[in-house]
């Protein structure tokens, strides 16, 4: 027995020591981030694979970019853009997932083939559909035109059907002895059991949301409508790019995901681990 504790001790120590190599390993870009803000450009550019920590911390890349940069219209732009897609997006994915996934009814299989054929399909293709139509309704450099490609999910609704499927069937029964019907049984039984896939397609919209540079860089031209992401992307020019700045900027630019995830990070796990079925 104690040599098989032995190597079960051994087993989880070499296992913890592995992760602990990959977590170093996946802080190491935003390490490096930290360390070129602080950097001089010569530094920062420099091909010495010794010049890692700047021989003298410098802030002047921080107050430039706070300069020339209006942080709080980016900040309310993305934060306009990641809360009107997490509402949107958590909204109708709940109402289809619930529908696809307890209700039956003539296509349904037929017409979540077609959800899960969207999944597959490079999003870029509908890059040129979704422009046409909200140049059509006159919407360009709005928020509406940030927010119009994440109003439905694909990716939502399948997440959402699987926590619904995970429910059991007496949930259900017992509502409909009790006199409900089926929008009842959705709103007051059904869809707050799912709170957990619910909140971890929140933060999986949010990153999305954030991360998007595409589809800002196309509909919103007007410097007043810009994004973090479109912003970051105009720092870097066509033959140089001053890394410092770039790096500080998108230091900056990290800290609202950085909070998002601190304040959700159990509903987050809680939501991956599950998928919905925990109450």
């Amino acid at each position: 027995m104690d040599s098989m504790e032995r190597k079960s001790k051994m087993i989880n120590t070499l296992i913890h020591i592995i992760l602990i190599l990959v977590s170093i390993t996946m802080l190491i870009p935003f390490i490096w981030m930290i360390l070129t803000a602080f950097k001089s450009v010569t530094e920062a550019t420099s091909v010495n694979p010794f010049v890692i920590f700047p021989k003298v911390w410098r802030t002047e890349a921080f107050t430039s970019v706070m300069e020339n940069m209006n942080f709080l219209i980016l900040y309310k732009n993305t934060l306009l853009l990641i809360l009107f897609r997490v509402v949107c997006a958590v909204l109708t994915a709940t109402m289809a997932g619930y529908a696809f996934g307890r209700l039956h009814f003539k296509g349904r299989d037929f017409c979540f083939s077609l959800v899960l054929l969207q999944m597959m399909v490079p999003v870029q293709i509908f890059i040129i559909p979704q422009y046409l139509m909200v140049s059509k309704m006159g919407m360009l450099n709005t928020i509406f035109a940030l927010v119009f490609p994440g109003i439905v999910t694909a990716f939502g609704t399948f997440l959402l059907r699987q926590g619904y499927m995970g429910l059991p069937n007496d949930l259900e029964e017992a509502a409909r002895l009790d006199g409900c019907n089926i929008g009842q049984t959705f709103l007051y039984i059904m869809a707050p059991l799912t709170r957990s896939s619910m909140v971890a397609l929140g933060i999986f919209t949010a990153v999305f949301a954030f991360k998007d540079l595409m589809w800002p860089m196309i509909v919103n031209t007007d410097k007043d409508m810009l994004v973090l992401s479109s912003a970051l992307a105009k720092m870097q020019g066509q033959y140089t790019s001053k890394f410092p700045e770039l790096m500080a900027a998108s230091l900056i630019a990290c800290i609202p995901m950085i909070v998002l995830y601190m304040i959700f990070q159990k509903q987050f796990i809680e939501g991956i681990a599950t998928s919905g079925g925990k109450l």
